[in-house]
């Protein structure tokens, strides 16, 4: 199971300083936060992508060519890639190019985003948004699959004799998530291809994520993928920690009030209560987070959000020390003593090769085994 940490790249008043960091600073801090991912023995660093105010992060691929070239084992992924308002020629090529460069630590996560303006911003209406997300991924995954592509769709100019370039590292493209926090097409989308599908999981009661998941689940088994239980799941999470529960809350409450997306509305009390996010000590967050799967069954990638709503860099980089040193290594050595053995690890780009060449092996074994009985036929 893969554990790591996703961010928004949020420019936020810091609550209790009355100061907001700049574009520079925020920029900067998100890199200092991947790096810290890495030594204190995460899995994956994941950004969001952006086009407006209050975020920065609208260069995914620029920022995590960055991150890869200062890190050596850290997974890069995207939090969302925006699938609507992208051309899917340059996703092919952006994340092809990184995938090279990192050597293969990437996958990205294929989201419509949260802003409505950003489609006409980029020539495109926001009432499309779903079957936009349909037709570029069709696109994509031939563009990845498919050395010369000739492709005619209702939302971009065709394509005539394409080849995208460079062509994915080994001949594997970045293993691709779905995420959604509402939307029972891309969930169906993530189980037509066999894809990953990765629930938001902060805002929603459990409840919602319960169904999302056993949509998803059930219809990775009706298209052939594996049964229910190996469908590859990923989850979101929100914590704040300290060791001592009651300075948690005390340090954590003025950053929930004045959040952007849930302040002034519930109380902290009500909003842990009635979703997943977690204000405490270690062990709550732990006792917490194996919970999840009570409900969503097992799963491979687990992503919190730690950096948002103002804290300053310094905050969160403790909360990662906790989360590297305390949290994670019991949840990684508990889920797996839980996690049965027909269940899929969480993908990489080593464990993508192996599978393809194993496939590759019985294709060809196949094919031999053809040419055998049909040259038995002959002798007859």
């Amino acid at each position: 199971m893969q554990f790591g940490v996703f961010t928004v790249g949020d420019v936020t008043v810091d609550p209790t300083t009355g100061r907001a960091p700049t574009e520079h600073e925020r920029i900067k801090a998100m890199v200092a936060i991947a790096l810290k991912a890495e030594e204190v023995g995460l899995d994956v660093f994941a950004t969001g992508e952006h086009h407006n105010p209050p975020f920065v992060p609208s260069s995914p691929t620029t920022m995590l060519g960055w991150i890869a070239a200062r890190t050596e084992r850290l997974l890069l992924s995207t939090s969302t890639t925006l699938i609507t308002t992208n051309d899917p020629v340059k996703i092919a090529e952006d994340y092809a190019m990184l995938q090279h460069l990192a050597d293969g630590r990437v996958d990205l996560m294929m989201g419509r985003g949260n802003t409505g303006p950003v489609y006409p911003w980029f020539g495109q209406d926001i009432r499309n948004g779903i079957p936009l997300a349909i037709e570029n991924y069709d696109l994509l995954r031939r563009l990845w699959r498919e050395d010369v592509v000739d492709w005619k769709g209702r939302f971009r100019t065709p394509l005539q004799s394409f080849t995208s370039a460079p062509r994915p590292l080994d001949g594997v493209p970045p293993f691709v998530w779905h995420g959604s926090i509402r939307s029972p097409e891309i969930a169906e989308q993530a189980a037509y291809y066999g894809d990953g599908f990765f629930a938001n999981h902060i805002f929603w009661p459990k409840e919602h994520t319960e169904r999302m998941i056993a949509l998803y689940r059930q219809r990775f088994a009706h298209y052939g993928h594996g049964s229910a239980d190996q469908a590859i799941v990923g989850l979101g999470g929100q914590v704040f920690m300290r060791r001592n529960s009651q300075d948690a809350v005390r340090e954590f409450r003025p950053y929930f009030d004045n959040a952007p997306v849930y302040g002034h509305g519930p109380s902290l009390e009500e909003f842990t209560a009635q979703t997943p996010l977690t204000v405490g000590s270690p062990q709550q967050v732990i006792d917490r987070t194996l919970g999840f799967r009570d409900y969503v069954g097992d799963y491979q990638r687990q992503l919190f959000l730690m950096d948002h709503a103002g804290l300053p860099l310094k905050t969160v980089l403790e909360q990662l020390d906790l989360l590297g040193e305390e949290v994670v290594p019991v949840l990684r050595k508990e889920f797996e003593s839980l996690r049965p053995a027909h269940v899929p690890a969480a993908p990489t780009h080593a464990a993508l090769l192996a599978a393809a060449g194993d496939t590759a092996s019985r294709g060809a074994a196949g094919r031999g085994d053809a040419a055998d009985r049909a040259g038995t036929e002959t002798a007859r």
